[in-house]
């Protein structure tokens, strides 16, 4: 039972710590409050994108909040591992850019991404069955 409890908490700070990250980031990418996102795009990929840099950081930042959404939904599990990928690509292109020290960051909330996909699993199959909402079965 306390394990439960442990794994409950875990869970949860994960959850809504990462879902409410991504979905931020990803509405900052259209008012650049935080920074200006546009500046993070390596040089390397800047060139070869078929459109501007700012509406290619909108389009990152609408893939961001369907993530935060996702990871604040009933399908955590997958949105957490859609998340740990994204931010590791994020993180190869600050590499690119010599951001490094957001780079390491960023690996950092990936790999809490994917702990919070682990834990969401381990959770699922832990819970009664009966727990389980249709939406919750579906994605287990």
């Amino acid at each position: 039972m306390e394990n439960d409890s442990k794994i409950a908490s875990a869970f949860w700070a994960l959850r809504i710590g990462l879902g409410a990250t991504a979905f931020l980031a990803g509405a900052d990418k259209f008012t650049n409050l935080l920074t200006d996102w546009e500046k993070y795009t390596a040089p390397d990929v800047n060139e070869k994108l078929p459109m501007s840099n700012k509406n290619f950081m909108r389009i990152v930042g609408i893939i961001e909040m369907l993530v935060g959404v996702g990871i604040l939904s009933p399908r955590t599990r997958l949105s957490s591992y859609a998340a740990s990928a994204w931010l590791l690509s994020i993180a190869a292109n600050l590499v690119l850019n010599d951001d490094y020290d957001i780079a390491v960051r960023d690996v950092n909330m990936a790999l809490g991404a994917f702990a919070l996909g682990q834990l969401s699993a381990a959770r699922q199959e832990s819970l009664p069955k009966e727990e389980l909402t249709g939406a919750e079965l579906e994605a287990a």
